[in-house]
């Protein structure tokens, strides 16, 4: 079989007598590779690309009785919607099944609304070209997980079905029985309670703003479990007095939530510097300290957030993967003027 099962092209299968019962999509979804989707399935199925003994079935809650014999016709990937863009990317790793990236602060994952060029996804269709095997019957990249615009760091991004289902499963896991790594770099307002920790605290919409995420109460509707570790790397002064005004801390994901390290900071009263959503309240402190550490932080426009770890299981190979990637330059200079 090839690296990527899913290849465009005719495939029949013989229904066993005791299919009888079994809806259309389940049995198709057992026949097929393990990293190809009862979604995806069901979309070829709807889409006129499953007959069932010789006459096309679209409806994936036919009932079979045994005895049928399905052939399935699995077109060639489409493009892509987003049009290649050649944007530089630095590489750390590249093989046929996945690339892993260090994305710069400023850069969109993929596009949306306001942001429908420039993106990452653009980029990688312009580098990856022909790479990318087809998944969900695209010629697209396999975002795996994403990172804030304004947040840099590592990421990982399939090429084929295959990777994708690999690592999807390693990030549903978060690390907790399997080998993901994860680690951020954040620099937060103020000297933590501890030196390590623990915030366990669910996170849902905010109700004063629904395009921002707050620590809610478990019994909201959408709220989720987020739990974040964090390890204090070193204190920072920026008075010149030889007290602390600020921490660098390491911060480990349990979960990953959209915004969990920057409201998991906010919550327990550190706001990442920099962070215009969740802790523009704390603008303000930057005026006590020294006119050097003053100056960069008030000309530091984004949260001070880095993605610097990340470790995995190569989904088609099995060898154990992990990246680092030094803090930007930007980053460094903020630390520097705390100096």
């Amino acid at each position: 079989m090839s690296d990527n099962p899913e290849t465009h092209g005719k495939k029949a299968f013989s229904v066993d007598e005791g299919a009888n019962g079994m809806r259309f999509d389940v049995f198709l979804t057992e026949k097929m590779p393990s990293h190809i989707s009862r979604t995806r399935v069901k979309q070829l199925i709807e889409g006129g690309s499953v007959t069932l003994d010789g006459k096309t079935c679209s409806s994936a809650k036919t009932k079979l009785k045994g005895g049928e014999l399905i052939e399935l016709v699995i077109p060639e990937p489409e493009d892509a919607t987003p049009l290649p863009e050649n944007i530089p990317l630095e590489i750390l790793f590249e093989d046929d099944h996945l690339i892993v990236i260090n994305k710069p602060a400023g850069m969109v994952v993929h596009p949306a609304a306001g942001n429908w060029t420039g993106t990452l996804v653009n980029a990688l269709l312009h580098h990856c070209g022909e790479g990318f095997k087809g998944i969900g019957g695209v010629k697209r990249p396999g975002i795996v997980h994403r990172l804030d615009k304004e947040t840099s760091g590592i990421m990982v991004v399939a090429k084929t079905e295959e990777a994708l289902s690999g690592l999807a499963a390693q990030f549903a896991d978060h690390g907790r029985t399997g080998p993901l790594e994860r680690a951020y770099l954040a620099l937060v307002w103020g000297v933590l309670p501890h030196n390590k920790g623990t915030i366990d605290a669910p996170l849902g919409r905010s109700s004063n703003n629904r395009l921002k995420r707050a620590v809610v109460n478990i019994t909201q509707q959408d709220a989720r479990e987020a739990i974040t570790h964090y390890n204090v790397v070193r204190h920072l002064d920026g008075k010149g007095e030889g007290q602390a005004n600020a921490s660098l801390v390491e911060c480990i994901l349990e979960t990953g939530r959209t915004h969990q390290i920057r409201v998991h900071m906010a919550h327990i009263g550190h706001p990442l510097i920099g962070d215009q959503e969740y802790g523009k309240h704390f603008e303000t402190k930057a005026n006590a300290l020294d006119e050097r550490a003053s100056s960069a932080v008030k000309a530091f426009l984004r949260q001070a957030l880095h993605a610097a770890l990340l470790g995995f299981e190569h989904p088609v190979t099995g060898e154990h993967c992990r990246f680092e990637a030094p803090m930007p330059e930007d980053f460094e200079k903020l630390i520097e003027s705390f100096a």
